[in-house]
């Protein structure tokens, strides 16, 4: 019987220790941030000095693409694992645990505490937050408040959610400053076993209060404008020409005489957050936890300002898909961009293979460990982007392919038309490349998700 003990036992202890070697994992969402950061190229103004930093240190994604161009779906479908056509949420408002299809589908940080990690979180990861079944899912909370403070009467909008401006005073007063404060304070702690920490900075979500010394960063007068002709649109099919939403329209900020002074305000907020990253950045490189943990920074998705007539998301176009997206730390070499066409769902199924977590078969992104060995490894599937039910856009390295619901269609070559101003989709010498692209759209898509409530109704 000692013996059979003794046997028993060791299989056990080889788990443990295991585990133990497994590499910690943190990640950090950032909300709204589009390709305005200084790796990306996506203006020439924007000072991102923390973000830049951690993109020369490990591998950045320059072509990496949103689920879905909207938050709450956006993190649903890197959480799950899963695009929208699977589980139904293409728009702002379903949580995690209220759609059906996703009870069964363990989330990232779930997946990793059944697999023995320490889950750590704080901010906005999840649009609604670990709730309800979720809530087992995290071991130790840093905390759920987002952005900052706002001042009592608008300061540059009518519209509360879509004001900015200076304010507060300082840094210490903003809920995304405090957070990066208790993250780095985690960092600098021993576990005794790997450790998975979440982290989600609100800015430069709306409202952009950011305080006084990130707008004095940048001279308003010299700040460069997006690139906005009127005759862009020429081409454009008619269905999200005029999207109903509660961002203003372009027309609206030109009317107002706000554009440059709502750019200045992004370009603060992005600077603001840069910083909140570099801190948490800065508390891993002077604690004990460096050389066991691996970086992942990641946006929800782009925002326009002013590109395409547009403010703010929800487009299939590159300034509302297109986001940072960089892995850094233990076991990823310094050796160049990938420029392949990547996807946020692939963020699950990546960090499964580099922790070495057995593979959960559910999940439909593919894994970029190819690409961290070599950023010239090439990639067959392209990204697939979703927004709204029907609506799709698929992009590969050098091209963009939309179809609407109603089978309008848009093509852009990125090699010669970056800022998308020619469709090609009705041009004979590209019909090849455009059936190639159209072969990657979704056969079966499931519709949009409805409530519990009314999911019941429909059953009975």
């Amino acid at each position: 019987c000692l013996v059979l003990g003794l046997l028993a036992a060791i299989p056990a202890v080889a788990v443990a220790q295991d585990v133990q070697r497994r590499p910690n994992v943190l990640m950090i969402c950032i909300d709204d941030l589009n390709d305005w950061v200084g790796c990306l190229g996506g203006h020439p103004d924007v000072k991102t000095p923390h973000i830049d930093r951690l993109a020369r240190v490990g591998r950045n994604f320059t072509n990496a693409h949103c689920v879905v161009p909207v938050c709450s779906p956006s993190r649903v479908s890197i959480m799950s694992g899963l695009s929208p056509t699977t589980h139904g949420s293409y728009e702002l408002g379903p949580s995690y645990q209220s759609i059906r299809r996703l009870d069964k589908v363990p989330c990232l940080q779930e997946y990793f505490k059944k697999h023995g990690y320490l889950t750590i979180a704080g901010g906005k990861v999840l649009h609604h937050g670990f709730r309800g079944r979720l809530a087992k899912a995290i071991d130790v909370t840093l905390g759920t408040r987002r952005g900052g403070p706002r001042p009592k009467n608008q300061m540059n909008w009518p519209v509360r959610v879509w004001d900015w401006g200076p304010y507060p005073q300082t840094d210490k007063e903003m809920f995304d400053d405090q957070l990066a404060q208790r993250a780095a304070s985690a960092l600098k702690k021993r576990y005794d076993k790997p450790f998975f920490l979440s982290i989600g900075f609100f800015r430069p979500h709306v409202p952009m209060f950011v305080p006084p010394k990130w707008f004095k960063l940048y001279d308003p007068k010299k700040i460069t404008l997006p690139k906005a002709p009127r005759e862009d649109m020429k081409d454009i099919p008619l269905n999200f020409q005029n999207l109903k939403q509660i961002a203003p329209t372009h027309a609206d900020v030109l009317k107002a005489g706000k554009w440059r002074s709502l750019v200045h305000a992004y370009l603060a907020s992005t600077s603001f957050v840069d910083a909140c990253v570099g801190k948490v950045i800065q508390a891993l490189d002077n604690g004990p936890n460096k050389k066991s943990t691996i970086v992942v920074l990641w946006s929800d998705h782009g925002f326009h300002l002013g590109e395409k007539q547009h403010w703010a998301k929800r487009t299939l176009w590159e300034e509302s898909t297109r986001v940072p997206f960089i892995f850094a730390g233990r076991d990823i070499l310094k050796s160049g961009d990938c420029r392949e066409a990547v996807s946020l769902l692939d963020v699950y199924p990546t960090l499964v293979e580099m922790c070495g977590l057995p593979r959960n078969k559910q999940l439909e992104g593919l894994s970029l460990v190819p690409q961290l060995k070599d950023p010239t490894a090439t990639r067959k599937q392209p990204a697939l982007t979703s927004s709204y039910f029907g609506n799709h856009a698929v992009r590969s390295r050098d091209w963009r392919y939309i179809r609407y619901a109603d089978g309008a269609e848009e093509l852009y070559d990125h090699r010669t038309d970056p800022e998308e101003r020619s469709n090609l989709a009705k041009d004979p010498r590209h019909q090849k490349i455009k059936a190639s692209l159209a072969g990657w759209l979704p056969n079966k898509a499931v519709p949009e998700v409805k409530k519990r409530s009314e999911q019941k109704k429909r059953k009975k």
